[in-house]
């Protein structure tokens, strides 16, 4: 279990236990596990991988690739479910991945080049390892084969972080902070491969209105805009035109994240001043008095709750909003939809299939080396030296684990492979070498030495992490 600052400020507001609250209270306790969003991934994966395998695989295939349509006759957009959930969904999931990474950068663990430094070069050995290994086995090959050396590049932080939770106290929390940075600065680099080389051709005049969109979000930021409905109108814009320009429309999420404004409207002195004020008009009515027969406190408890919404960074509102919502709905969804892969004697039969070897040995074996020698190369030299309380051991287990490759592994070989029989190649080596890797990393930390006092105080949410202790932090860097 966690340790969370904010949650643990929520609670110090304690009200008698209701039945609602003693029917749900299970459900949250196990919603508040570090592991839980990846064990619920692990189950949604599993379901795909039965339904695909089992009577009811024509129906299931039938049920994701059914037509759906949104929008006005004559102007509506009409895709199949699955592409909803890859181009739709996903791009929440990368707007929220954008967010984070702007919080880290302005005020997290890639703020200053000292903490940057030995986890983007982790990300950056993590990514080119995997990639030349993939190469290794596939250069040369058919046109379209080739073209997946993106694959193997990414970590899915959920099931990483998830996985290092069950080591427990034996992972300090520099060692949960460094596999975090780890997987941001990997995610940048997924967000760019994504955008720089898997896009179809190109609509000038779709991606100027994206772009137009995305000015006039950035604009109302420079203009100090905090309301959530201008960003969303403005985004719905972007994604429609990056989604007809051939730029994959997940990109249009990242870029839209680093439009949201990371400093609040007031600031943390003026929101105790307006408490001090506004706590004195509670305070002044009868003890015992009903908030609904008065009309004044009432308005000052009003005031309250705008006045702490001023006080909030819409960045960190945003991402606190949509982290549960990533987390619960859009990651499964995306399991379910995409994880299913009909394992028949041909598909066994190919095991030895370049791709399926290229995935698996790049996620596998490629984020060991690229990742460890990234890492012992700069220390060597001088140039930079490992967290407090982190060992060797660590370094070692975060880059098996960096090897989980899962949601976005699984979404670029979406976008990499056109033949659905290679799809399911690579799908084999993602699921193989995630569990191998998974497994791996888990016993490296488990049974590395006790870490002494850790307080760990990193919370998953999506594909990546939030730390509730930022929350406390000022912002720091330029306002954005």
């Amino acid at each position: 279990m966690t340790h969370d600052t904010g949650r643990d400020l929520r609670s110090s507001y304690a009200r008698p236990a209701t039945p609602a609250d003693r029917l749900l209270d299970p459900f949250l306790s196990f919603m508040r596990m570090e592991a839980a969003s990846g064990i619920l991934l692990l189950a949604c994966t599993v379901l795909a991988l039965c339904a695909a395998n089992s009577s009811l695989a024509p129906a299931w295939e039938a049920f994701w690739q059914h037509p759906f349509a949104v929008g006005p006759e004559g102007f509506e957009l009409r895709k199949p479910l699955i592409l909803w959930v890859n181009d739709g969904l996903m791009a929440i999931f990368f707007f929220l991945v954008g967010l984070e990474i702007k919080r880290e950068m302005l005020a997290g663990e890639l703020a200053t080049p000292a903490q940057a430094l030995p986890p983007v070069l982790a990300a950056a050995g993590g990514m080119a390892a995997p990639a030349l290994i993939y190469l290794a086995f596939n250069l040369g090959r058919p046109s379209g084969i080739a073209e997946g050396w993106a694959v193997p590049m990414a970590t899915d932080i959920a099931f990483a972080l998830g996985v290092l939770s069950l080591a427990g106290d034996r992972v300090p929390l520099s060692v949960k902070v460094f596999l975090t940075a780890l997987a941001i600065a990997d995610d940048i680099g997924a967000v760019l491969a994504i955008a720089l080389f898997y896009t179809a051709d190109i609509s000038l005049a779709a991606l100027g209105v994206g772009f137009a969109g995305l000015a006039v979000a950035a604009l109302g930021n420079a203009l100090g805009v905090v309301r959530t409905l201008f960003y969303v109108l403005a985004g719905a814009v972007t994604w429609v035109a990056f989604l007809k320009s051939g730029v994959h429309a997940t990109v249009a999420g990242v870029l839209l994240a680093f439009c949201i404004p990371a400093r609040a409207r007031a600031t943390p002195g003026d929101l105790v001043r307006a408490g001090r004020r506004l706590l004195v008009a509670v305070e002044n009515g009868a003890a015992d008095g009903h908030l609904l027969a008065d009309g004044h406190r009432h308005a000052a408890v009003e005031a309250m709750e705008t006045a702490a919404r001023h006080a909030a960074a819409p960045l960190r509102r945003l991402e606190h909003a949509l982290a549960p919502w990533v987390a619960w709905g859009i990651m499964p969804v995306f399991a379910l939809a995409n994880a299913g892969v009909a394992v028949s004697a041909d598909l066994l039969g190919g095991l030895g299939n370049p791709v399926t070897l290229g995935v698996a040995a790049g996620l596998f074996l490629g984020k060991q080396l690229g990742v460890l020698v990234a890492v012992w190369l700069p220390v060597k030299l001088g140039l930079a030296r490992l967290p407090r309380d982190m060992t060797w051991r660590h370094v070692y287990g975060i880059a098996l684990l960096a090897g989980i490759g899962f949601t976005m592994a699984l979404f670029v070989a979406q976008l990499a492979y056109a033949d659905p029989r290679t799809l399911d190649y690579a799908k084999v080596g993602i699921l193989s070498a995630s569990l191998v890797a998974g497994v791996c990393g888990w016993l490296v930390l488990r049974t590395a030495p006790s870490a002494p006092a850790v307080r760990s105080d990193t919370t998953v949410h999506s594909g990546t992490t939030v730390r509730p202790d930022a929350a406390m932090r000022p912002e720091r860097g330029p306002a954005a």
